[in-house]
């Protein structure tokens, strides 16, 4: 096993933060500091250590649903002392971390898992996981807004790629809109809808591959069952919910 994958399946961080962490220097095996990725680790062998804590391979995996409140960090510490979302989760959760991230000022649904390999897999751009937002933004979104994400549009770091953009509500000063991605990069719901002219107010993500926060309150968190793990598991491809239905979940 290689040793990037033998950290992210002992559930103490995803995969590629494994490799900073290798790269930094931070990890010993047998004692001696190793610096490359592939360094092929035998479990009932090896000894590894992350800033001098022994990682085990945890066979019993755990997942679960935030409904992260605004205001709140996705970090599992704060040096800052701001609220994260650490704070948030019970001793039950101890060992696990965030899949992806969301930002301080959007809410809505963020996953936690100790299952490594699925965290790559949820994570990686490659892979094009679905996730779904709501968002309440200024003024009225009007067909031409709807073309223009839908074909793709050119952000400050580059080319966005297509995505679905639903108009729910558009009345007054204000529209309420859906929008699907496929991709993750930073704040770039905002940055999106900004670019067509729609600052957002308030943003919340509704589903993240199909599993939704429905019937969470705010800053509460659940077990996934095994019928959602096993959706998370299978990638399923089934086409995009309708417009306004918040996931599969």
């Amino acid at each position: 096993m290689r040793l990037n994958r033998y950290i992210s399946v002992s559930g103490f961080a995803s995969r590629r933060r494994g490799e900073i962490y290798i790269r930094e220097g931070r990890v010993r095996v047998n004692g001696e500091a190793v610096t490359d990725p592939a360094r092929d680790i035998v479990p009932d062998r090896d000894q590894v250590t992350l800033d001098g804590n022994l990682l085990r391979v945890n066979p019993e995996k755990r997942y679960y649903v935030l409904n992260k409140p605004t205001g709140v960090i996705v970090s599992m510490s704060d040096t800052h002392g701001r609220a994260n979302v650490q704070n948030l989760l019970g001793e039950e959760t101890r060992g696990v971390f965030p899949v992806g991230r969301l930002d301080a000022d959007t809410s809505g649904v963020l996953l936690f898992t100790d299952d490594g390999d699925l965290a790559h897999h949820l994570t990686h751009p490659s892979f094009g996981v679905e996730k779904i937002y709501r968002a309440v933004v200024r003024g009225r979104v009007n067909g031409e807004d709807v073309r223009r994400i839908g074909e793709g549009i050119v952000l400050d770091d580059g080319p966005a790629a297509p995505a679905r953009l639903c108009i729910l509500e558009s009345a007054g000063e204000t529209s309420t809109v859906e929008i699907t991605l496929h991709q993750g990069r930073k704040r770039q719901v905002r940055r999106m809808l900004e670019a067509v002219g729609h600052r957002v107010i308030t943003l919340e993500r509704t589903a993240f591959d199909g599993i939704t926060a429905k019937g969470l309150p705010l800053g509460s968190y659940r077990p996934l069952t095994r019928e959602e793990v096993e959706q998370l598991k299978e990638q399923s491809k089934a086409p995009s919910p309708a417009c306004g239905r918040g996931g599969r979940g």
